[in-house]
């Protein structure tokens, strides 16, 4: 439903355990999805997998300005594909990565992209 939405705009999943299958399916969404603004997937178990869907759909997404993926042990190499989607992305403007453990080599990843990041 989310991928042939054409009015919601804000979603919010915290605290629902919807993990990594479940974030895969909202990745494949974001990919097609043409209105959602807003996502907030905080405290889902999503982990490093959930997460680097979420961060190459994030590399072809139009519309996402907030992303919100707090405590869901994504993991430094996750975190590395945060960045890596940050380089291309042309719209997102605020990124919650807290409780994460992405680790000083993650954060230094996400840090480096955000030099090159246009938004």
């Amino acid at each position: 439903a989310l991928k042939v939405n054409k009015t919601l705009t804000k979603l919010n999943l915290d605290q629902n355990l919807i993990g990594e299958e479940a974030a895969r399916e909202i990745a494949n969404a974001l990919k097609k999805n043409e209105t959602l603004t807003e996502l907030t997937v905080d405290s889902n178990r999503i982990g490093p997998d959930g997460a680097t869907e979420i961060a190459n759909a994030l590399k072809v997404n139009k519309t996402l300005t907030k992303l919100n993926l707090d405590q869901n042990l994504i993991g430094e190499e996750a975190a590395r594909e945060i960045a890596n989607a940050l380089k291309k992305n042309e719209t997102l403007t605020e990124l919650t990565v807290d409780s994460n453990r992405i680790g000083p080599d993650g954060a230094t990843e996400i840090a480096n992209a955000l030099k090159v990041n246009k938004t």
